[in-house]
């Protein structure tokens, strides 16, 4: 089971199921929680199905995806005895505490976030309205993170605006209010933190984008990773050259491989000469990289009663963990015990 030894270091990170898991996920985060975060810490990893309720969703879906992604967690090789993996929802300290942050927090503050200005600009393109719970979803990812002490948050530097934010009202709220929360830092994986769009290579790999055919899905069958690989868009000229700003398609692609094999970006370049040759071996990288984590989730899904079982300890095990520092919040504050 996960330690509570104060001695070692706490970290909390998650993974939101709005839509299916992608190779971003996996080489920007999950990968790292696999082979390095749950063996050197007290880890917590989080299916932050609350955060998927501030755009439209399908409730039917919703649930789908939020088993699906504990599952992919799992077969990734999140091992429950050496971490802790739940369900946001299923822990009401994340929504108690969120409530704190947004009274320590500014409207500017929330306004300032790049995701929220994205979003609500595709939102509203559409014609569509902004939930409010999309402008205040950083003080609930800052809640997710206080609630247990984390001292670090693994995130891809997409998220790294909100663990700064977080950081901010930790020291906002212990100086106003007395020293209540640890004052987290994000840490981040050296390659391929952020997966591009194989078709859109200045886009991150994002797993709700409405069109498909540059993100590559953790469950997508071999036949279709290749596909997609072979057909990324890649740069003018033919010359393969590790440039994040003159070629993103083609540094994208070296970027991946370079995850996939342990190599390094720049060096895979120097041997490749064309763009074909870079695109198969990629593809193939991918695949087999992926395998081992079909065929495992093939095996979990075949028994849902044990995910369920290792989501409801976790759930318990993440309670125990932030309820005591959540009520000393509501203390702090002023509200009574």
């Amino acid at each position: 089971m996960a330690t509570t030894a104060t001695a070692r270091t706490r970290i909390f990170s998650g993974v939101q199921p709005t839509g299916h898991l992608t190779l971003g996920n996996y080489l920007g985060a999950m990968r790292r929680w696999v082979e390095v975060d749950q063996h050197r810490a007290e880890a917590l990893f989080c299916v932050v199905d609350l955060h998927a309720l501030t755009v439209e969703h399908d409730p039917a879906r919703l649930r789908r995806l939020s088993r699906q992604a504990a599952t992919l967690l799992l077969a990734a090789g999140l091992d429950p005895e050496l971490c802790t993996v739940f369900a946001q929802s299923r822990v009401d300290e994340h929504v108690r505490l969120s409530y704190l942050m947004e009274c320590t927090a500014s409207d500017g503050e929330m306004r300032r976030m790049i995701q929220y200005k994205e979003k609500a600009a595709r939102e509203q393109a559409r014609g569509g309205s902004v939930r409010l719970s999309l402008l205040t979803y950083p003080a609930l990812m800052a809640a997710d993170i206080l609630a247990y002490g984390a001292q670090e948050v693994p995130v891809g530097e997409d998220q790294a605006q909100h663990v700064e934010l977080t950081r901010d009202l930790a020291v906002r709220f212990n100086q106003r209010y007395g020293a209540t929360f640890v004052v987290p830092k994000a840490t981040h994986p050296a390659v391929a933190a952020r997966v591009m769009d194989l078709q859109e290579p200045t886009s991150k790999m994002g797993k709700s984008h409405a069109r498909t055919a540059g993100v590559v899905y953790l469950l997508d069958e071999p036949e279709v990773v290749r596909k997609k690989v072979m057909r990324a868009v890649t740069d003018g000229g033919s010359e393969v050259v590790y440039d994040r700003e003159e070629r993103p398609g083609v540094a994208n692609l070296l970027d991946v491989l370079a995850a996939c094999t342990d190599g390094d970006p720049e060096r895979l370049a120097e041997g490749y000469s064309s763009y074909g040759a870079l695109k198969k071996d990629t593809a193939e990288a991918v695949v087999e990289m992926l395998r081992p984590v079909r065929s495992r989730h093939a095996e979990l899904a075949a028994d849902p009663s044990a995910v369920d079982a290792v989501l409801r300890a976790g759930a318990e095990r993440a309670r125990a963990i932030a309820r005591p520092r959540v009520d000393a919040a509501y203390q702090a504050m002023g509200l009574l015990a």
